[in-house]
């Protein structure tokens, strides 16, 4: 199984951590100097980002540590872990601003709006820049890899943090610009709800795909179906059955099959193995436990159905 250690990647999440570590303190400073909650609540978004960031990191660099006799598949589900981490913080944080919103709501404080105007500007040019840097990963896969391999989870995980981010730095902006323009002071706990809003669905993004890897769940954008006509439509297999297939993480997808075949010696069927591989790895599938058998074994419920070549 392929390292999932990427020194490029982790560059990426160092700068990155470092341009958002930049924006929280400016967010921090100018939210109490301007009386914005809106700013807060983005500084607030902003600190789980650099948590969310720093964790990604750290689950890339454990993920990278060589199997052993314990831990046969290696590190590599603490990115998944670390995504669900990431996602239930991202719902805390919501409740928070939430809370806020609503005691702001009824408690409205005088807000300096140029200032906050200022400095949600140059958060959201920040955050834009952590969006690119960290979007980059998508656009370096190694030559050659599958069409149909997955997301990085991790690094779409911390994405979504400072995309979520960057939307909420608008939304101070919009709010920023209303104040200005009217004084309304109601507009800023409405914009701190709508930025909550943003938070909640980034949260759910992220729990639904880490939630649906840990409990071994077909890879999003992958078909069973699919799968096991294609190996069907192989020649020489006859039919296929009791086939499970799984993500360890969002880059590396396992399978395990029954495959019925002509009764045959095993020098004879390395050829039909090979090309089985070759099938299989058109889906972005690298670690696969195939058994050939002569007639169907009654193990699992739900054989494929395909045609035979």
């Amino acid at each position: 199984m392929k390292p999932h250690e990427n020194t490029q990647t982790g560059r990426r999440f160092l700068l990155s951590i470092g341009l958002t570590c930049a924006v929280l303190i400016a967010e921090v400073i100018g939210g109490y100097w301007t009386g914005s909650l809106a700013l807060l609540s983005d500084a607030a978004h902003v600190f789980m980002d650099v948590f969310a960031l720093a964790l990604s990191y750290l689950a890339l660099r454990l993920s990278a540590l060589p199997a052993d006799d314990r831990h046969t598949y290696g590190f590599h589900r603490l990115e998944v872990l670390a995504a669900l981490i990431n996602g239930v913080t991202l719902g805390a944080v919501a409740i928070e601003i939430f809370t806020e919103a609503w005691g702001r709501w009824q408690t409205p404080q005088p807000i300096k709006s140029v200032e906050m105007l200022i400095i949600a500007v140059v958060g959201l040019i920040a955050n834009l820049a952590v969006a690119f840097i960290l979007g980059g990963h998508a656009h370096h896969h190694e030559e050659g890899e599958a069409a149909h391999a997955p997301e990085d989870l991790n690094v779409r995980s911390a994405l979504l943090h400072v995309i979520g981010d960057a939307a909420a730095s608008v939304g101070v902006i919009l709010a920023a610009g209303v104040l200005w323009l009217t004084g309304w002071q109601w507009v800023d706990p409405l914009m701190s709800v709508l930025i909550g809003l943003i938070v909640v669905a980034s949260s759910w993004r992220v729990l639904k795909s880490s939630l649906h890897i840990l409990v071994e769940g077909v890879p999003e954008g992958l078909s069973l179906a699919e799968i096991g006509q294609s190996m069907t439509r192989a020649p020489g297999v006859q039919d296929v059955h009791d086939l499970h297939v799984w993500s360890l993480c969002s880059g590396h997808i396992a399978l395990s099959a029954h495959v019925i075949i002509a009764d045959q010696s095993l020098g004879a069927s390395s050829g039909l193995m090979i090309e089985l591989k070759r099938r299989l790895s058109q889906f972005g599938i690298e670690h696969t436990t195939l058994q050939f058998e002569c007639a169907a074994c009654g193990q699992g419920a739900h054989p494929c159905v395909g045609t035979t070549a």
